[in-house]
């Protein structure tokens, strides 16, 4: 495992505790990576740092113990991250939404051996935003182009208009978002990686569609 100090170098954010639980987590996803394609076989080389810390900036940029919807989790990138690093504070929660029965039996075994404060809704996520209620923030990582996940993020806003939308970002982002102003309005502060050079954490807010 690669440390962390590279990312944070102010890693007191989470406690010792956490970060073994992370490593449980990692332990895991290689583990059911032979049966279950999780994450891209390439970057396997590369988990801790492409996605177990890259996913681990969201909670330093946003640590208050809010009520989370992690839209399409797959592996459960960022949404589980955070639901283990929620566990420390015995406060929020992570609603993670992942259709794949298969991926939603890994989220749930990552859960029990780790305690993060999350649940797993095996279901698409026009169902999730009907079902759901009480959140305070969304996050989504490697599911769709921006004004796609704007448009997922819309159905959860219509319970709540002032939900937080926090969103991973590729090397491409600008044009998502240049793309997405075509059609959606909001506000945007721009979160630079420091697990990828180029790649940003979009924080949204105020989003409302264009006529």
């Amino acid at each position: 495992m690669t440390g962390a100090s590279g990312f944070f170098p102010d890693n007191k954010f989470v406690s010792r505790e956490t970060w073994d639980k992370l490593q449980i987590y990692s332990d895991l996803v290689r583990k059911w990576q032979a049966s279950i394609n999780l994450i891209s076989p390439k970057t396997l080389p590369e988990l801790w740092e492409r996605h177990v810390l890259d996913s681990l900036q969201l909670f330093r940029l946003q640590p208050a113990p809010l009520t989370w919807v992690d839209m399409g989790s797959g592996a459960g990138f960022p949404g589980l991250v955070t639901g283990i690093c929620l566990a420390e504070t015995g406060q929020g929660w992570v609603h993670l939404v992942e259709s794949n029965n298969k991926k939603a039996a890994f989220l749930r075994q990552v859960i029990l051996e780790t305690g993060a404060r999350a649940s797993v809704h095996p279901m698409r996520i026009e169902a999730a935003a009907e079902k759901l209620d009480n959140l305070n923030a969304i996050s989504a990582r490697a599911l769709a182009s921006l004004p796609d996940l704007l448009d997922y993020s819309s159905l959860f806003l219509e319970k709540n208009p002032s939900l937080q939308i926090w969103l991973h970002k590729g090397l491409d982002y600008r044009e998502e978002v240049r793309s997405a102003r075509d059609l959606w309005g909001f506000d945007l502060v721009e979160h630079q990686s420091l697990a990828q050079d180029g790649s940003a954490i979009l924080e949204i807010s105020n989003l409302s569609k264009r006529n």
